[in-house]
């Protein structure tokens, strides 16, 4: 399968050597009478949390994702869909760490990716890649504000309509042409485009242009304000393309590592930048990203000297790595969290009392306990978190679990006898392990729940995690809580996942959204979560934290709340 690009022409270039050295280890192997062929990575299917884990994680995860939603990659003539059938992890190419190290390798484990075009990127494996390839016109610092990285520095109207941004100087694509405006300008409209399907369509559609008054200056101009505008411009799909990009899954970006190789159901490996327009970055020689599908084998691989940094883990796994030697483990709140929800627009969950009945059975506190151990933060039903100090609420509460009242509203609806429900959950984290709590908690009240544990690839692919009855679905952390609200839970939203309309709720987003007055948008983010507590088709039970664990011979790393966001730029081998 030809590699895209310069690398093909590169590897090509050595393959005369390469022969030649292969035939001398053959000559040596036959001269030693033989030996145990290298163990082959075993091929492992592909997956995306939308960003929705971390699109929603689609961290929607989600397409995200991704939801976190947390929500297939092509490379010549893969099938961007296909999944592969495996039974077993791909393991990491057996070298002594300090070998690996010694060449400035740093590899990563994450879920394997699925798609490879930037405006349709979901998961926090997605994101990490195309956030190494590609540059943000605006990216998000690890305190959650918005960053220069394309864009040096901007100017807002009086009247916040219209945003101009100047660009960096001396930036260059990986195939040497350079950067310019016209990049900037085709990138956002095709985000933008009406009709095209894509899951920035309606985030931009407040913009009524786009404009290069310059080869290094772009002008944005809205048709009503956006107090959160910048951040939308640093949203996860909004890497810039090169200017009539006519496949956008082949790796030509401006970031800074450059795609020498990706094997869709192993790894991606990545050679530094040499010309990256940042000096000093990026500081390693090679990226590897290597993927697993289960968490235990990638904290094992890291534990072997395989892997040098893990950062999606359940709390079990986490805490097991503390008295790891050479292991250095971080942990960080974040806004992100796991969302249980129950389609409103067909039976059983277009009558109320259903979804009331489910939030009365469950034990929120519990679940924050047993899954999160004290990790986070406990769930209140709303996707504004406490990180959001300026908005959360913290005296509106959802209901306190009470079987017996969920059991009356079950009866008054129709299912006295008991409510079944097939729920269906990504692999990944601890939704899992809710599924299982919730499945006890809810039985009590005689909702009978079957459980369908799925690998991210299946949950999120072809937007499953859209169409099922009852989900569980991570989402990834965002700096605001606009995000969630336009892409979760407004009657229109692209990742709707619940299907639920209120037309109160509709009025209280837009006041949110589009008030320049801080007071007023206050008050309208309490309104929000006083309605989803009391009516909402949502159950959110904790607020995740994230987690990381990485080999200490590394430093300069920083860990982000959406883990996909986290920049690698800077990190380097420690002095020996």
């Amino acid at each position: 399968m030809p590699l895209p690009g310069s690398n093909f022409r590169l590897f090509n270039k050595r393959l005369p050597a390469f022969i030649a050295l292969l035939l001398v280890l053959l000559f040596v192997q036959m001269a030693c009478g033989g030996g145990a062929a290298e163990p082959t990575p075993v091929q492992d299917p592909a997956t995306p949390e939308p960003d929705p884990t971390d699109e929603p994680v689609s961290e929607a995860t989600a397409t995200e994702e991704a939801a976190e939603t947390d929500g297939g990659e092509t490379d010549g003539d893969a099938d961007p869909t296909a999944v592969p059938d495996a039974e077993e992890e791909p393991q990491a190419e057996e070298e002594p760490p300090q070998d690996t190290a010694g060449d400035g390798v740093f590899r990563v484990a994450m879920q394997p990716i699925v798609q490879t075009d930037p405006a349709l990127i979901s998961s926090d494996s997605e994101v990490l890649v195309a956030n190494h390839v590609y540059d943000y016109l605006v990216d998000i610092d690890p305190q959650s504000q918005p960053a220069p990285r394309l864009a040096t520095e901007w100017q807002v109207s009086d009247n916040g309509l219209t945003y101009t941004f100047s660009l960096a100087e001396g930036v260059a694509w990986h195939n040497g042409d350079p950067f310019s405006a016209a990049d900037v300008v085709w990138t956002f409209n095709r985000l933008r485009e009406e009709g095209s399907g894509l899951p920035t369509e309606d985030l931009y559609s407040n913009i009524t242009g786009v404009e290069a008054s310059g080869e290094l200056e772009v002008i944005f101009t809205l048709a009503e304000p956006n107090p959160f505008f910048l951040y939308d411009l640093s949203d996860n799909h909004a890497l810039i393309l090169q200017e009539g990009t006519e496949d956008p899954t082949q790796f030509n970006g401006t970031g800074p590592f450059i795609v020498a190789d990706y094997r869709p159901e192993d790894r991606i490996i990545m050679e530094a930048n040499e010309s990256y327009f940042v000096q000093g970055q990026p500081q390693l020689a090679n990226l590897e990203i290597i993927f697993f599908n289960d968490e235990t084998a990638s904290v094992d691989a890291l534990r072997g000297g395989q892997i040098d940094l893990v950062m999606r883990m359940s709390t079990s796994l986490f805490q097991s790595l503390q008295d790891e030697p050479g292991v250095t483990t971080i942990d960080i709140p974040t806004n992100g969290f796991d969302l249980v929800r129950l389609r409103a627009d067909r039976e059983p969950g277009n009558d109320p009392r259903v979804i009331e009945a489910m939030k009365l059975a469950t034990d929120r506190e519990a679940i924050f306990q047993l899954v999160q151990q004290g990790y986070g933060a406990l769930g209140n039903d709303s996707p504004i978190g406490p990180l959001n100090e300026a908005y959360y609420a913290a005296d509106v509460l959802p209901p306190t679990r009470d079987v017996e009242e969920a059991q009356r509203l079950l009866e008054e609806a129709g299912y006295g006898d008991g409510l079944n429900l097939e729920l269906h959950v990504p692999d990944t984290g601890g939704r899992p392990d809710v599924a299982t709590i919730l499945q006890s908690q809810w039985a009590e009240a005689g909702i009978n729940v079957e459980i369908s544990v799925e690998p991210e690839s299946v949950y999120y692919g072809e937007n499953g995690w859209l169409e099922v009855d009852l989900g569980i679905t991570g989402w990834g952390h965002r700096p605001y809580p606009q995000f969630y609200l336009d892409t979760m839970l407004a009657c229109d939203a692209v990742w709707n996942e619940a299907h639920f309309c209120d037309e109160e709720l509709d009025a209280l987003i837009e006041t949110a959204g589009t008030t320049q007055d801080e007071a007023e948008r206050v008050a309208a983010y309490r309104d929000i979560q006083v309605l989803l507590a009391e009516r909402g088709p949502i159950i959110i039970p904790y607020y995740f934290a994230q987690f990381s664990a990485i080999r200490d011979q590394f430093e300069g790393f920083e860990l982000k709340a959406f883990a996909g966001r986290t920049d690698f730029r800077n990190i380097h081998l420690a002095a020996q």
